[in-house]
Order: C-alpha cells, then structure tokens, then sequence
C-alpha cells in the first residue's frame, strides 16, 4: 500500500497529476469519482495543503471549489495573500465519505493515517516540483502530515514552524471547513485569518512571483 511506485522520477507538475489519476496506492481510488491534484502556478512561494477533497472537487477534479475553498479565498484575499500565486493541493488526493443514510448525499469522513501515509509521496513530489518557501496546513490531517503525529493545531497554530526533514517552514491553521461548523463562525473565522496572516508577514505581506 502505497503510492511511490506509481510517482514518475524526475515528472513536472502536468506529468505528476496525469499519473496520479491512475493511482492505486490506497483503497479510497475505488469509490471516489477521480484522482483530485494540485494546482496553482509552479512557481508558487506558498503551497497550502488540505485534507481530502470535498465532494464538489471530487466531482470537478479541482481543490478547493467547494463552500471551503470560497471561504479559503476570502480569507487570503483579507491577510494580503493572492490564491492566483498559490499552488493549493491535498494530503490525500481522493474523496474520502460514506453514503447519507437517505438520498445521494456523500458525507466526507477524515482519512485515516495509513492513508495519509500512502499518499505523502506525491505531496512530497508536488514540494519538490513547486519548491516553495513556506507551506500552509489547513486542519489537523495536514498538519500532522507534515510536521508529525504529535502536532496540535490548538496549541500550536499561527506558529512558523521548520518542517522535519525538509527545508520548508510551515504555518499551520484550522481547516475552511471548520469555520463553516463552528458555532461562532465569526470568531472561528477571525482566527483562521489571523493565522494566514502570520504566513503573509512571513512572505513580505504578499505573496508574489519569483
């Protein structure tokens, strides 16, 4: 289990999400519609890594088009940050749920870590091909993939933070998502936003082409 056999040596971005799509590292390819890559400019100085893909972008094939990513592009729209110059991706590239018990509904379930695990090796293709100088963790699933199993959002989010075993330093912060289900969506808000700024201020307040 596993997806490094199935990541081309040495790939550019458009080679990477053409073999992702017949990935097979783990069961999840098996119900979900389509392989859900990256994508920003392969330039980017900001990489910002998700959970999984929602069901919208597990429909168009694209990260963050869903209530969340709107809500992502606000928010880096307030801290100074243009999505245009940012590569978004996933730790897992498939949709992950299970059937509503009435109608078509999917209902997203966070993936496990064996998953997570499976799938690193093409985010860790996506940091070497992008090579950026910061990465941003939405939620924990993001954030323990990156900076380790130990890692707390709520103690240790809005922190610039050096990324084992690789040169990037990451940010981390809750998830779109959750701001969409917390019961004071405008203080839940105001803390993601607080967050991005950190990355922002860490960037030189914008984010821009190198």
């Amino acid at each position: 289990m596993g997806a490094e056999r199935y990541v081309p040596a040495g790939a550019d971005l458009d080679e990477l999400r053409t073999a992702a799509a017949s990935c097979q590292g783990c069961d999840l390819h098996e119900n979900a519609t389509q392989t859900v890559f990256g994508a920003g400019p392969a330039d980017a100085r900001v990489v910002i890594v998700g959970e999984v893909p929602g069901d919208q972008e597990d429909r168009e094939g694209e990260p963050f088009v869903g209530p969340a990513g709107r809500l992502l592009d606000r928010a880096l729209a307030e801290a100074g940050i243009d999505r245009s110059l940012v590569y978004v991706t996933n730790a897992v590239k498939h949709f992950k749920f299970v059937p509503a018990e009435r109608g078509k509904r999917r209902i997203h379930k966070t993936p496990s870590r064996t998953e997570v695990v499976a799938c690193r090796p093409w985010l860790d293709a996506e940091l070497d091909r992008v090579g950026p100088e910061l990465v941003v963790a939405l939620g924990a699933t993001a954030a323990k993939s990156l900076l380790g199993q130990d890692f707390r959002v709520t103690k240790q989010r809005g922190s610039v933070l050096p990324m084992p075993d690789r040169e990037e330093r990451v940010v981390a912060t809750v998830h779109p998502s959750a701001v969409l289900r917390a019961n004071d969506r405008e203080a839940a808000y105001q803390g993601l936003l607080a967050d991005l700024t950190v990355a922002a201020k860490e960037m030189g307040q914008r984010t821009t082409r190198r």
